[in-house]
């Protein structure tokens, strides 16, 4: 049995022991480092032929990361040059009209019709005297008038023909094989895309969080072969609860510890969480533990974000919140 001194002791013991408990600051939270990927990979299948990066490199916007076989989309850019190259040709060769050796051949028929109609027009003429002389009989000059007239008319045809033959084509068909030329254009800049497909890029600077696939196996179309981690995607998630969190205004400064150094590393929240939840099982805080808490996201520079890893447990002051 205790005296009466002996339990204000132990009381007051325990008193002094719950305070050291709870003695963290008021501003001061758990959290851990999260990051969101990018996942890189080719809307077209094929065989890894190139992985040109490791895993935990560092590489810059524009650094090759791999190359999928490419064979057949090469071939198919070369098919689809051809395609152009003929229906360009075929829309010169309807602009131009006939060649030159059909035009030259339709001239000389025309000189020669020409030369035709000036003799039947001569005989056509000596046969109008002579019927006035009754030397002819009509039937005669009817039969020169009608060759007469047949010349004239065939000059017309040849004349006709020849200026067909220098305008070219037809209009439409002109329109047409313009259309052939577009359409030509459209299908060699859908190989090309096809091509280009199959070597990627890193999209930003970043860090190669892992590869997942070995030079030779098969990737099929939109599986990541390798996994970026931007800095600029790196994040902070802390959770404050519920008395608090009316408090904090996106913008505000979060100070984020990582063990092994002193010098916090300064961040930004950009989101608040409008839900609650439970303390998360990541969280080992006794005093938060089974409370009620809102998630808070922070985002450090770019250049800040190198220095923190995804699954990294922190500790986030909010200077804001000091009492």
């Amino acid at each position: 049995m205790y005296t009466k001194s002996a339990l204000i002791l132990i009381l007051a013991l325990t008193a002094a022991l719950m305070t050291g408990c709870s003695n963290s600051p008021a501003n001061l939270f758990q959290g851990y480092v999260e990051g969101e990927y990018v996942l890189v990979s080719s809307p077209i299948g094929g065989a890894l032929v190139t992985l040109s990066v490791t895993r935990g490199q560092l590489v810059t916007k524009g650094r090759p990361l791999f190359a999928l076989e490419h064979d057949f989309e090469a071939a198919a850019v070369s098919e689809a040059k051809h395609g152009l190259q003929r229906a360009q040709n075929n829309l010169a060769n309807r602009e131009k009209g006939q060649r030159p050796s059909e035009i030259a051949a339709i001239e000389a028929l025309l000189r020669k019709t020409k030369a035709s109609a000036a003799l039947a027009r001569l005989e056509y003429e000596r046969r109008v005297k002579l019927i006035a002389e009754h030397t002819i009989s009509q039937e005669e000059l009817d039969r020169a008038k009608s060759d007469y007239d047949q010349q004239r008319q065939a000059v017309r045809q040849i004349a006709a023909d020849l200026t067909t033959a220098r305008l070219g084509a037809r209009s439409d068909e002109i329109r047409a094989a313009t259309a052939e030329v577009l359409q030509a254009e459209a299908k060699l800049e859908q190989a090309r895309w096809n091509l280009d497909q199959k070597s990627q890029a890193a999209p930003a600077d970043a860090l190669v969080f892992d590869t997942l696939y070995r030079e030779g196996e098969w990737v099929a179309a939109g599986q990541p072969v390798v996994s970026l981690l931007p800095p600029a995607n790196v994040e902070v998630r802390f959770f404050v609860p519920e008395t608090v969190v009316g408090q904090l205004r996106k913008g505000d400064r979060a100070e984020v510890r990582i063990d092994g150094t002193d010098v916090p590393v300064p961040t930004e929240i950009y989101y608040i969480s409008p839900a609650a939840e439970y303390t998360p099982p990541v969280i080992y805080s006794s005093q938060s533990r089974a409370k009620l808490v809102f998630m808070v996201k922070a985002k450090p520079a770019p250049a800040d974000g190198l220095g923190l890893h995804p699954g990294q447990p922190v500790d986030v002051i909010v200077p804001s919140l000091a009492p």
